[in-house]
């Protein structure tokens, strides 16, 4: 009789590397591992992950993606690093809604705070804005679609050379999301964007879903981290670098340094599929994979409630 397959359950945490983004390497991410400062976990069958931040003094704001293996759904939440003395903050909402979110993708433009969370569920690429009250980033409005009708996952924006650019990844058979890269571009961060007429710019598994802030570095070119797909979906983190970048046409290689969670944690080591730029320091979340059979009984139970429900 052949035994059930264990169930492959990915746990992520979340770290704050004490570096700028473009002076990283895997050599210097191994070199800081012992100065990183971790994120608390997020509780039984839960995590945090796709980290992105804002900055007030001593206080860095951290936006992550918050996940229930029960539910197998996720909202967004906030926890604030104490960058003086390396104490966290307890968790705060920031954006539920009745489907699942991810990377918070927040920055800073024209003196307002926006977002643009991953909502692949929703077929939409959104774009929210901060709404000014007692609570710093506690509440947000949704202000439009920047691609309507397109199952978008990871949008990352930048403003460069006048334009504004989005990079993002597509759902799609035979893990399309895994292997393409897209672009769009607007004049204006509200748009209208129009996908370029290229994409997408880059199919490959060894770099192709954003995966994190992009940046431009001393060469005046724009740098975005990518996943590397080709041992498993978040199992690596490399950058492409854009040599042409025009609505025209792009260019664009893959630069060889690959970014792994072992250089980052000994105790998450499977995988690191998030690199996000806050000033003089970078965001990363690595991963650990899990193979109880505990998660089983947590998918029969959601199946079950699912199932009652709809009597």
């Amino acid at each position: 009789m052949s035994m059930v397959k264990r169930p492959k359950s990915d746990f992520w945490t979340v770290g704050v590397v004490p570096e700028r983004i473009d002076l990283l390497s895997p050599e210097r991410l191994l070199e800081l591992r012992d100065r990183i400062v971790w994120m608390p976990e997020a509780g039984d069958w839960r995590y945090y992950a796709d980290p992105f931040a804002l900055r007030d003094g001593d206080a860095l704001h951290v936006f992550v993606e918050n996940f229930d293996y029960r539910t197998k759904r996720a909202d967004l939440q906030r926890l604030t690093l104490n960058l003086s003395d390396g104490a966290w903050s307890a968790p705060r909402p920031v954006l539920q809604t009745p489907f699942h979110l991810s990377y918070p993708f927040v920055f800073e433009h024209e003196g307002q705070v926006w977002m643009v969370p991953e909502s692949s569920q929703a077929e939409e690429v959104a774009l929210y804005r901060a709404v000014d009250g007692a609570e710093r980033w506690e509440r947000w409005e949704r202000v439009c679609a920047l691609l309507p009708g397109v199952r978008a996952v990871d949008a990352s924006l930048v403003r460069h050379d006048g334009m504004w650019w989005m990079f993002y990844a597509v759902i799609g058979p035979d893990k399309r999301d895994q292997r393409e890269l897209h672009v769009a571009h607007a004049e204006s961060l509200q748009g209208p964007w129009t996908p370029h007429r290229t994409n997408p710019v880059r199919s490959a598994h060894d770099g192709a879903r954003p995966a994190g802030t992009p940046f431009v570095g001393a060469d005046g070119l724009v740098t975005l981290p990518v996943q590397d797909s080709r041992n498993g979906y978040g199992g690596a983190t490399r950058w492409v670098r854009f040599s042409r970048l025009t609505p025209e046409a792009v260019e664009v290689q893959a630069l060889p340094a690959t970014f792994t969670g072992d250089l980052a944690h000994r105790d998450f080591a499977s995988g690191l599929h998030t690199m996000s730029a806050c000033g003089d320091v970078t965001l990363i979340d690595v991963k650990r994979i899990d193979r109880s059979r505990h998660r089983q009984w947590l998918d029969w139970k959601r199946r079950a409630r699912r199932w009652f429900g709809k009597r």
